[in-house]
């Protein structure tokens, strides 16, 4: 008879994140082992640049060198990326120093996969591909594509095959972000993982939510550990309520995952990308900056939104939605925060900046913890008919062949 050993208890230290080496991504080796996750209209460009100057040493001088992360761009749609949609080629562009560039690609139809993944690899345009199927959107989903896809086995096999046979002729990895499943009676992550590796994948990403969770309750880190423990000849990367450094640390050590991938938890704060790369360098020191500082960083970023879009009026409505994230936790009145809310110049920006009192320090727990906005756990829109089977039928393939034209541009 053979004696099961029972599985690590929720807390128990399966690996040491201080004896973490560095992470292998294909021929990419990333000396801190963290990606920031792809964000549909916040990973740009711009976004990407700022965060990759914390999170390269620290510093955050304009030109800052030496890539330590993975920083990877919104989500765009293959199909989009086949006809040259002028904003989805907006959205690949790249900073002339940013290494590994990194693209992640939306996917329903292995044909134009492999057409988008051949453009970014003949073209010189990635260096890294990432495939979503975690995404949980409904205007996703109820046609099949992200965290519902794999759900159809032969089809996501069929997608991720073709993006690693257009992507290796140029040492270009693939990747794959997932979520557990759909709901926790219909689980795909351990199937997916096991084709995604079989067919040739760098790495697998695991949001431990459901879709139907989105992005509610609690990410559930003993998935990571299951897949960990399922998926070995590549590395595992964990996903999901990562707020600090010690967030990935303690993933680490319960999950035994070879990497963690930060999305939420950099909002308004693209210095915990320097926490993190403190944290599994073995240092303890934090990054606790003052409203001044803070609101450096904003008008920085706010800059390089300007030049992204060149555009000043866009720049601004862009960073708009950040105001609340950056200044979480600090006295900043609810007639400013709706001001800033509504800035259309950097001149403005710096007038309504101007009136706080840039000495206050870090607010600390008041400013740490979750940021976005959660929402509660729903029923996933789907396709009609689509938990019936595993198997692709014909009506359903008509759906999936169109689902990227409702997403297309981005």
């Amino acid at each position: 008879m053979t004696v099961l050993e029972a599985p690590p208890a929720p807390g128990a230290l399966v690996r040491d994140p201080s004896a973490l080496p560095p992470l292998q991504i294909g021929r990419h080796t990333i000396t801190s082992p963290v990606v920031l996750a792809p964000m549909a209209g916040i990973t740009n460009r711009a976004f990407r640049r700022l965060c990759r100057q914390y999170g390269n040493d620290g510093s955050v001088a304009a030109g800052a060198s030496g890539a330590t992360s993975l920083y990877v761009s919104e989500m765009i749609t293959s199909r989009a990326l086949v006809e040259r949609v002028p904003l989805t080629m907006k959205l690949i562009e790249t900073d002339p120093d940013e290494n590994p560039r990194s693209i992640q690609l939306y996917c329903t139809d292995p044909l134009n996969a492999g057409k988008a993944a051949r453009i970014l690899a003949s073209e010189g345009r990635a260096d890294h591909i990432d495939l979503n199927f975690g995404c949980p959107v409904p205007k996703v989903t109820r046609k099949g594509g992200g965290s519902a896809l794999p759900w159809k086995t032969e089809l996501f096999r069929g997608i991720v095959s073709a993006v690693v046979r257009e992507a290796s002729p140029y040492d270009i990895p693939v990747t794959v972000k997932m979520r557990k499943g759909i709901d926790t009676d219909h689980l795909t992550y351990l199937e997916a993982a096991r084709i995604a590796e079989g067919e040739g994948v760098a790495a697998v990403a695991l949001h431990a939510r459901t879709a139907a969770q989105a992005y509610s309750g609690h990410a559930d880190w003993s998935a990571i550990r299951t897949l960990k423990e399922t998926v070995t000849s590549i590395p595992v990367l964990g996903n999901g309520d990562i707020w600090s450094a010690e967030d990935a640390m303690r993933m680490v050590a319960e999950t035994g995952c070879d990497g963690v991938v930060v999305g939420r938890g950099c909002l308004g704060r693209p210095w915990l990308f320097t926490d993190l790369a403190a944290a599994f360098a073995g240092s303890d020191a934090r990054v606790d900056p003052t409203l001044g500082e803070v609101c450096a960083t904003l008008r920085r970023h706010a800059e390089y939104l300007v030049e992204f879009y060149d555009d000043e009026l866009k720049g601004c409505r862009d960073i708009r939605k950040h105001i609340a994230w950056y200044f979480k936790g600090f006295p900043v009145g609810s007639q400013l925060r709706h001001q800033l809310a509504l800035v259309d110049s950097l001149a403005a920006l710096d007038d309504l900046v101007a009136g706080l009192d840039l000495d206050a320090p870090w607010p600390g727990a008041a400013a740490d913890g979750p940021r976005g906005r959660a929402g509660s756990e729903r029923r996933v829109v789907l396709p009609d008919g689509w938990l019936d089977t595993q198997e692709l039928t014909a009506e359903q393939a008509a759906w999936v062949a169109e689902a990227e034209a409702e997403n297309s541009g981005g």
